[in-house]
């Protein structure tokens, strides 16, 4: 960013240059007040006419300066555009920890809840004898279908996905 801040303070600094040399060989011409739009352009014409090399050298200046101005616009906008793609990385690195933070959460909780399950399902093991005996149907059914999310990344892309407890 700060080549882009060091090409524009240049392409600026260039411009006041020119603008000041264009100030100095400026001729003043004052047309009468009250002439109509035709004379005015007359007296421009007639004066230009009388001084072509400085009217040539002033019509450089001017092309110039706009030609800088359009690369100074240009140049600004690509520092325009850099500073929001900082910007942008800067939130996406915050969101990405984020992000860890909470699906490493996801994984010790899918973790606790798995250990529950197979304690439920021992549990459940040791009782449906029992309780088949004593109730004539299961205790607890389900086990084989039971999912814990895991998020899981290769470095690019997260994912999400079920395992089977």
């Amino acid at each position: 960013m700060e080549q882009y801040q060091a090409e524009i303070a240049a392409i600026q600094s260039q411009i006041q240059a020119l603008l000041q040399e264009r100030d100095a060989l400026a001729v003043n011409v004052t047309p009468p007040e009250n002439d109509s739009p035709q004379a005015i352009a007359e007296v421009y014409r007639r004066q230009a006419k009388e001084n072509p090399k400085l009217f040539a050298e002033l019509k450089g200046i001017d092309d110039a300066i706009a030609a800088l101005e359009a690369q100074l616009k240009q140049k600004q906008a690509q520092l325009t555009r850099r500073q929001t793609q900082s910007i942008q990385q800067q939130q996406l690195e915050e969101a990405k920890t984020q992000a860890q933070i909470h699906a490493e959460r996801i994984n010790e909780l899918a973790a606790e809840l798995a250990t529950e399950i197979r304690s439920l399902k021992a549990c459940a093991d040791q009782l449906s004898p029992l309780y088949w005996q004593v109730y004539y149907k299961p205790f607890i059914t389900g086990f084989k279908t039971i999912s814990v999310p895991h998020v899981r990344s290769d470095g690019e892309v997260w994912t999400i996905v079920n395992r089977i407890v």
